[in-house]
């Protein structure tokens, strides 16, 4: 295990020392921080970029919430900065109006379009990038939904092809079906198929060239964020082996949550949560010696709000070290100190207890 974590420097810094990265994603599975680690990666850019944009593509946004500010679906400055900004997107925003456009007709493309398997999130996740590709951002930061939804929106141009594909064939086959009924709505000859074939069409020429810059690793890298625990270590394994596949970079892996020694610990529970995570910390040195990995420790409180975020970010430049080491005589000491509150207590509630059956 030590030459594991000695072999690549365990902080994230490497993202910000790349000055060529346009797309940092962040993802993993639900529940295991990548709100708080992508809104830190943000503010951390910031500060070596001119201008950064944290975009939410998770339905259960939580970025208001992890800068205690409230964003919508367009760039907001985020309080306290001068070059970062933030928006949440919803993939699966109804999207009549991406489509649509011709009277009468709105109804009948948008039914066709989505009857096409992941065709509404693919078009949203088009407009998305479109709008973001309009707006001059030196790095864009994805704030990804868990695992499953992330491999979906890797998949979108392949989607997209898809539906085209579909489109073509139901035009072949009932093309003058479609031409009456378009003259029966009301809509004229100028109308014709190509309205909805041309809105795809665009679409999908769109994510093509976003998707060659994702997969260009001086653009484009994946950071995936995990907890020590055996689902969390397999979701990653799966994330990475998909990404190798969509040919998408990735070498850092945010392990959040770990309980290390502080050396005062004498819960078993806590002995025996920390015996567990170790197993599966081995386990993620073993299968990613060639990762940068990054271990964040699990805190008392939640991380929220400018101020705790930016307190938190000297994790993830400088490798957590407890502030005790066990086996030394400033643990001993520590130990005893804290035995010595715990008997205080002890007493305390004791003679409380005492007293109250007295007046009994």
């Amino acid at each position: 295990m030590a030459s594991g974590e000695e072999s690549l420097e365990g902080t994230i810094q490497n993202v910000l020392d790349q000055d060529t990265l346009k797309w940092v994603f962040v993802g993993g599975k639900g529940g295991v921080g990548k709100t708080t680690c992508s809104s830190i990666l943000s503010i951390l850019l910031s500060r070596v970029r001119a201008s950064v944009l944290i975009i939410s593509t998770d339905p259960a946004h939580n970025l208001s919430d992890a800068f205690q500010q409230r964003f919508t679906k367009s760039p907001t400055l985020v309080n306290g900065f001068s070059n970062l900004y933030a928006m949440e997107v919803d993939p699966t925003v109804e999207n009549e109006n991406m489509i649509g456009g011709v009277d009468g007709m709105d109804g009948f493309l948008s039914d066709l379009a989505n009857a096409i398997p992941g065709i509404d999130e693919a078009m949203s996740f088009a407009e998305m990038l479109k709008l973001v590709q309009t707006l001059d951002y030196s790095v864009i930061v994805f704030d990804t939904a868990p695992t499953g939804h992330t491999l979906r929106l890797l998949q979108f141009p392949s989607t997209l092809e898809k539906g085209l594909a579909t489109v073509m064939s139901l035009k072949n086959k009932f093309g003058g079906m479609l031409t009456q009924m378009t003259r029966l709505f009301g809509v004229g000859d100028e109308f014709a198929d190509d309205a909805i074939l041309g809105k795809l069409e665009g679409m999908k020429d769109v994510i093509e060239q976003v998707n060659m810059q994702f997969k260009d690793p001086d653009l484009t890298t994946f950071v995936c964020v995990c907890i020590p625990e055996f689902l969390s270590l397999y979701e990653t394994e799966r994330l990475v082996q998909e990404l190798t596949k969509f040919e998408i970079d990735t070498h850092n892996i945010v392990i959040n949550q770990v309980i290390f020694d502080e050396g005062g610990a004498e819960s078993k529970l806590l002995k025996a949560r920390m015996k567990m995570q170790q197993k599966y910390l081995d386990q993620f040195y073993m299968l990613y010696d060639d990762f940068n990995i990054t271990k964040l420790p699990l805190l008392p409180e939640e991380v929220c709000g400018v101020e705790a975020l930016q307190a938190f970010s000297q994790h993830f430049l400088t490798p957590y070290q407890p502030p005790v080491v066990r086996g030394t005589i400033e643990e001993l000491e520590q130990r005893v100190v804290t035995l010595r509150e715990q008997l205080k207590d002890a007493e305390a509630e004791l003679e409380k207890l005492r007293k109250g059956k007295q007046k009994v």
